[in-house]
């Protein structure tokens, strides 16, 4: 019989979980949930529940976003079909007046041709839109960062020779692998080396260069252009903010969103007057998937 004040005498059914507690003769026990406190057990059932419900918030503004985005897709889709079919309309129009002698031909085709303008920029803005809301999810495979540099920079060496624009290099041969996905991340690069040319309008240098960082690898894309202020700073990678002239506002923050589906990040840096600096970082895996 178990002596009287004894552990197993008290309490059989939490015997196995006395221990003795250093630097003391004294024995402490486990006790289960349902013969905590009542104070403590509704604290771990708040707690518990204010988590689960933030979860669920979280997944439920998620499925709300998914929704819109592909509402949004599709209503773009919608638009575009019919604005083609204005566009080439217009264009039939065009040809129509050229060939009729009026005195109000002219002020009729200067009409038509702001409104053949105006189709081309809804046209690309609709492209633009579409390309963001379909960047969700990419398949990524192994393959070098440098290479996708290098067919960005070919494929603008033409503009920058005529622009008086020198294309500095510095890439790390020894850049490890990554995994991404080559059409988009060439599109993400192509926006930026674009950007940077456009701001040197007087001709002037980008630096490009490639490097092994603590976290994985880096891209820089440094360039002497005109800078630009802290207001366009703060706003730049917003959907449809724009400072230029016909411009979507949507290729920063599409690059932006294709940086991030690699697993990466961008940040820029810029002065007026000076220049602009982008750096893309992305993640090294561990392990190659074979």
């Amino acid at each position: 019989m178990a002596k009287a004040g004894s552990v197993a005498s008290r309490d059989p059914v939490v015997e196995s979980a006395a221990h003795r507690l250093p630097s003391t003769g004294l024995h402490a026990t486990r006790r289960p949930f349902c013969q905590l406190p009542e104070k403590t057990r509704h604290a771990k059932r708040s707690k518990m529940t204010a988590t689960d419900k933030a979860e669920a918030e979280i997944a439920a503004i998620r499925n709300r976003y998914e929704e819109l985005a592909e509402l949004a897709g599709s209503l773009a889709h919608e638009i575009k079909n019919p604005l083609s079919v204005i566009h080439m309309n217009i264009d039939l129009l065009s040809e129509d007046l050229a060939e009729i002698e009026s005195p109000h031909r002219r002020r009729a085709l200067d009409k038509v041709e702001i409104v053949r303008q105006q189709c081309e920029r809804m046209e690309a803005l609709l492209r633009d839109f579409l390309r963001y809301t379909r960047l969700s999810q990419i398949d990524l495979v192994p393959g070098n960062l440098n290479d996708q540099v290098d067919r960005v920079l070919r494929a603008y060496k033409a503009q920058a020779d005529a622009s008086g624009i020198e294309i500095q290099r510095y890439l790390d041969s020894d850049l490890p692998v990554i995994l991404l996905h080559s059409d988009s991340l060439q599109a993400a690069l192509m926006n930026l080396v674009k950007n940077a040319i456009e701001a040197m309008e007087a001709g002037g240098q980008l630096w490009v260069r490639t490097a092994l960082t603590r976290d994985g690898v880096a891209l820089e894309l440094i360039d002497t252009g005109c800078g630009v202020d802290d207001t366009t700073l703060l706003h730049m990678f917003e959907p449809f903010y724009s400072t230029k002239d016909g411009g979507s506002g949507l290729g920063l923050p599409t690059a932006r969103k294709i940086i991030e589906a690699h697993g990466g990040r961008i940040s820029v840096q810029s002065e007026v007057g000076r220049g602009t600096k982008f750096v893309l970082e992305f993640p090294v895996p561990k392990r190659i998937p074979g």
